[in-house]
């Protein structure tokens, strides 16, 4: 069964997430919890799964893996997200409206992974 195209732009998608962190790592310990040690390291290690999960997306033999990767550290980072709710520096300056938002979108992102085990 040939994948649907967007399949592919899922796995861009957290091939490119996951460069950001290489890129930005400063963008991401501003929004690590505070109870979590290691930040640089663990921006580092989150990009890298992130990379490693888009890609393997793109294989039929490891895309099932993948998906219930992307699920359990989805499932992970809704740590980060309640934590930029507690204050405003935990936010980021981001709006509280769309830190709220972005919790749903988790479940979002985490359905749209899911659809794809059809597949």
């Amino acid at each position: 069964m040939q994948y649907p195209w967007h399949l592919y732009l899922m796995g861009a998608m957290y091939i490119v997430a996951g460069i950001i962190h290489f890129i930005k790592p400063q963008m991401y310990m501003r929004i690590m919890p505070r109870y979590l040690p290691a930040h640089k390291p663990l921006v580092y290690l989150s990009g890298l799964a992130e990379i490693f999960l888009g890609f393997l997306l793109f294989f039929p033999e490891t895309k099932d893996l993948a998906i219930y990767g992307i699920i359990l550290m989805l499932l992970v980072f809704l740590l980060v997200h309640f934590y930029m709710l507690s204050s405003k520096k935990a936010g980021a300056d981001i709006p509280k409206w769309a830190l709220i938002l972005r919790i749903p979108l988790q479940f979002f992102l985490m359905y749209w992974a899911w659809f794809y085990l059809q597949f």
